[in-house]
């Protein structure tokens, strides 16, 4: 074996596994597989290392393997174990592409055919290295055997029947299977994708919970479960060759969303975006089986009603479809619905945020405008940059007018490092008066490596027929803000007994706050926290329940600011890494290091304090106290003591809009005489416009 940097031995102890399994499956006249390399071997072709998990130095920049073999006549097969690919790699054998390996950062099989007269007698030559572009990507590759006949002969060794019940209805129902070696590995098998099941390697979505496929002999675990609301059922099996086996399997719904429809704002299939690997009949069949009842199909600059294929497909009682579209400029994403399919589409290929907002709003029937994945860089735009953006006062540094009215805090599809960041940027809006709903979704252009609805938006809206949800009504309550975000877990709030997401709770003597939090046996949570007007209030270590259903539940009494405020709770625990539901990494890093999180949260809950009627924002109240006081700072700063530090950071910004710099000598002799809460907001607000400064000159 030969390495294109120093070779290390890394023995991976289930190889022997993976060896009793293929020559369990060898007849006695036939030549055994051959074992090109037992090891997993750690590749980086360039750069820093992506992970802190890997070592500093790879093993080798690619993988250049020398073997002995004899020339193949017929059609043999290559197999092989990956682990965290990214980029695009090929396998290339004597100089000829075979394959490349999966963009996947799951553990899983490669099983790629070998044409008749690839291998020569004498010594052949394996290369799988990294193509195009060469950007940091660590991978794991190895555990690589020849096999001595064609692919579908060595799938073929077993049959397995699969049938998935509900435990309540005792019917067959629409879920995710998904099939693991003793390793741990996705596992290949001769399952392939077609009108009532979509299919990857090592999982299977299934319309009515019901697959039967040929795979190799083996030891197994295989998998059932339905997204966030449902358990899972397990069962271990060891396959041998000729072995027909049935496997029976049961789940049942474990978190209670009654009230709530489950909605993914944000879908793509390839069949439109043009990337991904998601069909728009698997992109049915993986709703239906994640139990997302209220898709929105958000194509690149199209509007697709997914509405005659899901009746096709008899998954159309399962979800109530939405045509949006993913309105992809140079300046930003914004998701759009609802549109109608043969309608005008906005002009994707405007120059600003004024004109983009104004095709958008001119689009028959549009409502909800999603400002989507706002720290990710397109087209060398980031919306919410610190060169664009300050975060911590919600303000466009260009005088762009934002005018979405939701934003995405969590994709499941393109996660933070910091999982709070776009929850702190979304404080920021709120304070600054613009009421957006947050959201989560999933930007899933895959059946498999980004599971769609992983992360998802709750919205209150009768429930009880997914087949049949009320649009209208859901899109309000959407755009009202009534809405959970769920990653793993659910988070739920009730001010005084009665008040939610998206509410005014009006004016009362006391604050008693009532908190829920819910998920899956197979989830856990940690910690809950409560934010008023983005800071945060109070916070609790939880003692999850292992049981699926409620987690931890309390009712708090609180003291609030003297003002009107908004409440926001947040709930999250460790991220989950079972490869039934498996945790994506970031999709633009900020760091190497990286604590994948579950996340429950709530919409924001409006506290009527000054009982006015109205939800008056920080940014209202500092706009008041300016306008008064401008002339008179040291005045200005004695008012502030009344109120949070959102109220203080505004008024900073305020000044600073009228001429007054945070560093200004006549703020900061005024300052000398001011509180130490109102001192530390405005010291908070020069630090954080002093770095966006520092960015903006370095840009």
């Amino acid at each position: 074996m030969v390495l294109s940097r120093k070779t290390l031995v890394m023995p991976t102890s289930h190889f022997l596994t993976l060896l009793f399994c293929l020559l369990i499956t060898s007849t006695v006249l036939a030549a055994e597989p051959l074992i090109i390399t037992e090891q997993l071997l750690h590749l980086r072709p360039s750069g820093d290392r992506e992970w802190t998990t890997f070592p500093e130095k790879p093993q080798a920049d690619e993988l250049n393997i020398r073997f002995e073999a004899e020339a193949n006549p017929g059609e043999t097969a290559l197999l092989l174990r990956q682990q965290d690919v990214k980029q695009t790699w090929n396998v290339e054998l004597n100089g000829k592409v075979l394959g490349k390996l999966v963009r996947h950062e799951q553990d899983q099989q490669l099983l790629l055919p070998v044409p008749p007269k690839s291998l020569k007698t004498g010594i052949n030559q394996l290369r799988i290295f990294q193509s195009g572009k060469r950007d940091p990507d660590d991978i794991q590759v190895g555990e690589i055997v020849l096999l001595t006949e064609p692919a579908s002969k060595f799938l073929a060794e077993t049959q397995l029947s699969i049938e998935v019940t509900d435990k309540e209805t005792k019917q067959g129902i629409p879920c995710r299977i998904t099939i693991v070696n003793a390793e741990g590995a996705l596992v290949v098998t001769a399952a392939e994708s077609n009108a009532r099941q979509a299919v990857r390697t090592g999982v299977i979505y299934t319309r009515d919970g019901k697959t039967q496929f040929p795979l190799p002999a083996g030891e197994y675990t295989v998998y059932a479960g339905r997204g966030f609301e449902y358990g899972v059922d397990q069962h271990r099996l060891i396959l041998k060759k000729g072995d027909q086996k049935k496997l029976d399997l049961k789940i049942g719904r474990e978190v209670d969303t009654s009230g709530y429809v489950s909605c993914d704002t944000h879908i793509h299939t390839l069949t439109h975006s043009g990337h991904g690997d998601c069909s728009m009949e698997e992109r049915m069949l993986t709703l239906a089986g994640e139990q997302i009842e209220f898709p929105i199909a958000t194509d690149h600059n199209q509007q697709i009603d997914y509405e005659p294929l899901a009746q096709k497909l008899n998954v159309r009682s399962y979800f109530t479809p939405v045509i949006g579209n993913e309105v992809t400029t140079k300046w930003g994403h914004f998701n759009v619905f609802p549109v109608q399919s043969k309608g005008p589409v906005p002009d994707f290929k405007l120059s600003s945020w004024n004109e983009i907002f104004e095709s958008i709003y001119e689009t028959p029937h549009v409502k909800a405008v999603i400002l989507n994945h706002a720290r990710d860089l397109h087209s060398k735009y980031r919306p919410l940059d610190p060169v664009n953006h300050l975060s911590l006062t919600g303000e466009n540094l260009d005088d762009w007018r934002l005018q979405a009215n939701a934003m995405e805090l969590i994709n499941s599809g393109a996660t933070q490092t910091d999982v709070l960041q776009l929850y702190r940027d979304w404080f920021g809006m709120l304070n600054r008066g613009r009421l957006l709903t947050p959201v989560g979704c999933s930007d899933s252009h895959d059946v498999s490596r980004y599971i769609v609805g992983q992360s998802r938006t709750y919205i209150q809206a009768e429930d009880r027929e997914p087949g049949k949800i009320d649009i209208g009504q859901a899109v309000q309550s959407f755009v009202n803000g009534k809405v959970l975000l769920s990653y793993g877990l659910l988070t739920q709030m009730k001010v005084n007994s009665r008040y939610g997401p998206g509410e005014l709770v009006p004016s009362a003597k006391a604050w008693n706050v009532s908190l829920t939090v819910s998920g899956p046996s197979w989830v856990k949570a940690e910690q809950i926290q409560l934010y008023a007007n983005g800071q945060l209030i109070r916070s609790e270590q939880i003692k999850s329940a292992k049981r699926g259903g409620v987690k931890w539940q309390e009712t708090w009494k609180l003291n609030l600011p003297s003002h009107d405020c908004f409440l926001v709770a947040i709930a999250t625990g460790p991220g989950v890494t079972a490869p039934y539901w498996q945790f994506a990494k970031p999709y633009q890093p900020d760091s190497p290091e990286f604590e994948s999180q579950v996340v429950g949260s709530t919409g924001a809950v409006w506290i009527d304090v000054d009982g006015d009627g109205n939800r008056t924002t920080a940014y209202d109240y500092a706009e008041r106290l300016v306008k008064q006081h401008q002339a008179d700072l040291e005045a200005l700063f004695k008012q502030l003591e009344d109120y949070d530090q959102a109220v203080i950071l505004q008024a900073a910004s305020l000044l600073r809009k009228r001429g007054i710099e945070p560093f200004d000598p006549k703020l900061t002799k005024a300052l000398r005489n001011a509180s130490k809460t109102v001192q530390l907001g405005f010291a908070l607000y020069g630090e954080a416009w002093r770095a966006s400064q520092i960015a903006r000159s370095t840009n």
